[in-house]
Protein backbone atom coordinates (compact mmCIF):
# COMPACT_ATOMS: atom_id res chain seq x y z
CA UNK A 1 0.00 0.00 0.00
CA UNK A 2 1.26 3.47 -0.91
CA UNK A 3 2.03 5.69 2.06
CA UNK A 4 0.77 9.24 1.43
CA UNK A 5 3.44 11.69 0.37
CA UNK A 6 2.56 13.92 3.32
CA UNK A 7 3.61 11.13 5.71
CA UNK A 8 7.07 11.00 4.07
CA UNK A 9 8.56 14.47 4.74
CA UNK A 10 11.84 14.02 2.85
CA UNK A 11 10.03 12.57 -0.14
CA UNK A 12 7.60 15.49 -0.03
CA UNK A 13 10.51 17.96 -0.11
CA UNK A 14 12.11 16.04 -3.01
CA UNK A 15 8.78 15.90 -4.87
CA UNK A 16 8.30 19.67 -4.53
CA UNK A 17 11.93 20.19 -5.58
CA UNK A 18 11.48 18.12 -8.76
CA UNK A 19 8.15 19.73 -9.74
CA UNK A 20 9.48 23.24 -9.07
CA UNK A 21 12.62 22.44 -11.05
CA UNK A 22 10.53 21.52 -14.12
CA UNK A 23 9.26 25.09 -14.28
CA UNK A 24 12.62 26.67 -13.43
CA UNK A 25 14.28 24.68 -16.22
CA UNK A 26 11.65 25.52 -18.82
CA UNK A 27 11.38 29.20 -17.92
CA UNK A 28 14.99 30.16 -17.17
CA UNK A 29 17.65 27.47 -17.58
CA UNK A 30 16.68 26.35 -21.09
CA UNK A 31 16.08 29.85 -22.49
CA UNK A 32 19.58 30.18 -23.97
CA UNK A 33 18.88 27.02 -25.98
CA UNK A 34 15.54 28.18 -27.43
CA UNK A 35 15.27 30.08 -30.70
CA UNK A 36 14.71 33.69 -29.51
CA UNK A 37 11.52 34.05 -31.57
CA UNK A 38 9.91 31.23 -29.56
CA UNK A 39 10.52 32.80 -26.14
CA UNK A 40 7.44 34.66 -24.86
CA UNK A 41 8.19 38.26 -23.91
CA UNK A 42 7.31 37.64 -20.25
CA UNK A 43 9.92 34.90 -19.97
CA UNK A 44 12.47 36.98 -21.85
CA UNK A 45 11.83 39.86 -19.42
CA UNK A 46 12.21 37.48 -16.45
CA UNK A 47 15.62 36.36 -17.75
CA UNK A 48 16.66 39.95 -18.49
CA UNK A 49 15.64 41.02 -14.97
CA UNK A 50 17.55 38.10 -13.42
CA UNK A 51 20.69 38.77 -15.47
CA UNK A 52 20.58 42.51 -14.72
CA UNK A 53 19.94 42.00 -11.01
CA UNK A 54 22.33 39.10 -10.38
CA UNK A 55 25.02 39.67 -13.02
CA UNK A 56 25.14 35.84 -13.28
CA UNK A 57 28.38 35.12 -15.14
CA UNK A 58 27.29 31.61 -16.09
CA UNK A 59 23.92 32.44 -17.61
CA UNK A 60 25.38 35.57 -19.20
CA UNK A 61 27.84 33.33 -21.04
CA UNK A 62 25.05 30.91 -22.00
CA UNK A 63 23.06 33.82 -23.45
CA UNK A 64 26.16 35.00 -25.35
CA UNK A 65 26.46 38.16 -23.24
CA UNK A 66 30.01 37.44 -22.11
CA UNK A 67 33.43 37.21 -23.73
CA UNK A 68 34.02 33.92 -21.90
CA UNK A 69 31.97 31.21 -23.66
CA UNK A 70 32.19 28.80 -20.66
CA UNK A 71 31.63 25.77 -22.85
CA UNK A 72 31.64 23.56 -19.76
CA UNK A 73 28.54 25.37 -18.48
CA UNK A 74 26.75 24.94 -21.80
CA UNK A 75 27.53 21.22 -21.57
CA UNK A 76 25.84 21.24 -18.15
CA UNK A 77 22.74 22.80 -19.75
CA UNK A 78 22.60 19.93 -22.24
CA UNK A 79 23.00 17.47 -19.36
CA UNK A 80 20.04 19.19 -17.72
CA UNK A 81 17.95 18.95 -20.91
CA UNK A 82 18.68 15.33 -21.79
CA UNK A 83 19.17 13.68 -18.38
CA UNK A 84 17.95 15.84 -15.52
CA UNK A 85 14.73 17.15 -17.08
CA UNK A 86 13.30 13.69 -17.89
CA UNK A 87 14.42 12.57 -14.44
CA UNK A 88 12.30 15.31 -12.81
CA UNK A 89 9.15 13.67 -14.19
CA UNK A 90 10.17 10.07 -13.44
CA UNK A 91 11.36 10.93 -9.93
CA UNK A 92 8.28 13.02 -9.10
CA UNK A 93 6.00 10.21 -10.26
CA UNK A 94 8.03 7.61 -8.38
CA UNK A 95 7.95 9.66 -5.19
CA UNK A 96 4.23 10.32 -5.59
CA UNK A 97 3.62 6.57 -5.92
CA UNK A 98 6.13 5.66 -3.16
CA UNK A 99 8.07 3.55 -5.67
CA UNK A 100 11.43 2.30 -4.49
CA UNK A 101 12.28 1.49 -8.11
CA UNK A 102 13.20 5.15 -8.70
CA UNK A 103 15.74 5.37 -5.86
CA UNK A 104 18.70 4.43 -8.05
CA UNK A 105 17.79 7.00 -10.72
CA UNK A 106 17.30 9.65 -8.03
CA UNK A 107 20.70 8.75 -6.54
CA UNK A 108 22.44 9.10 -9.91
CA UNK A 109 20.61 12.37 -10.64
CA UNK A 110 21.39 13.80 -7.22
CA UNK A 111 25.10 12.92 -7.27
CA UNK A 112 25.47 14.30 -10.79
CA UNK A 113 23.59 17.48 -9.97
CA UNK A 114 25.39 18.17 -6.69
CA UNK A 115 28.69 17.80 -8.57
CA UNK A 116 27.78 20.09 -11.46
CA UNK A 117 26.16 22.76 -9.30
CA UNK A 118 29.17 22.73 -6.97
CA UNK A 119 31.33 23.63 -9.99
CA UNK A 120 28.94 26.53 -10.69
CA UNK A 121 29.07 27.73 -7.07
CA UNK A 122 32.88 27.57 -7.05
CA UNK A 123 33.01 29.55 -10.30
CA UNK A 124 30.65 32.19 -8.95
CA UNK A 125 32.65 32.57 -5.74
CA UNK A 126 35.86 32.94 -7.77
CA UNK A 127 34.38 35.45 -10.24
CA UNK A 128 35.95 38.87 -9.68
CA UNK A 129 33.90 42.04 -9.85
CA UNK A 130 30.61 40.78 -8.41
CA UNK A 131 29.02 43.18 -5.94
CA UNK A 132 28.05 41.80 -2.52
CA UNK A 133 24.33 41.91 -3.34
CA UNK A 134 24.93 40.13 -6.67
CA UNK A 135 27.01 37.44 -4.96
CA UNK A 136 24.32 37.02 -2.31
CA UNK A 137 21.60 36.64 -4.92
CA UNK A 138 23.68 34.18 -6.95
CA UNK A 139 24.56 32.03 -3.97
CA UNK A 140 20.94 32.00 -2.79
CA UNK A 141 19.96 30.95 -6.32
CA UNK A 142 22.54 28.18 -6.74
CA UNK A 143 23.23 26.74 -3.27
CA UNK A 144 19.78 25.14 -2.72
CA UNK A 145 20.24 23.34 -6.05
CA UNK A 146 23.50 21.94 -4.67
CA UNK A 147 22.51 21.22 -1.06
CA UNK A 148 19.18 19.49 -1.72
CA UNK A 149 20.70 17.07 -4.26
CA UNK A 150 23.62 16.45 -1.89
CA UNK A 151 21.20 15.50 0.90
CA UNK A 152 19.22 13.44 -1.63
CA UNK A 153 22.41 11.59 -2.63
CA UNK A 154 23.19 10.53 0.92
CA UNK A 155 19.55 9.68 1.66
CA UNK A 156 19.11 7.54 -1.47
CA UNK A 157 22.45 5.79 -0.88
CA UNK A 158 21.31 4.80 2.62
CA UNK A 159 17.90 3.69 1.34
CA UNK A 160 19.49 1.53 -1.35
CA UNK A 161 22.01 0.12 1.12
CA UNK A 162 19.16 -0.88 3.42
CA UNK A 163 17.25 -2.48 0.52
CA UNK A 164 20.29 -4.50 -0.56
CA UNK A 165 21.01 -5.58 3.02
CA UNK A 166 17.38 -6.68 3.46
CA UNK A 167 17.46 -8.59 0.16
CA UNK A 168 20.71 -10.34 1.11
CA UNK A 169 19.29 -11.26 4.53
CA UNK A 170 16.16 -12.67 2.89
CA UNK A 171 18.31 -14.62 0.42
CA UNK A 172 20.39 -16.09 3.24
CA UNK A 173 17.25 -16.96 5.21
CA UNK A 174 15.76 -18.78 2.21
CA UNK A 175 19.00 -20.75 1.69
CA UNK A 176 19.01 -21.95 5.28
CA UNK A 177 15.50 -23.46 5.00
Amino acid sequence: MVKPLTSRPRDLVYFIFFVMHIFASLCVDFQPLYPPALVPSGLRQLAEWYLTTSNDPLLKSAFGLSDDPRIWFKSFLFLEVFFQFPTFFIAARGLWNDSQKTYLLILVYAASTATTVWACVATIIATPGLAADELGMLLSSYIPFCVIPLIMTVDMAFRLHRMVADALSAQEASKSK
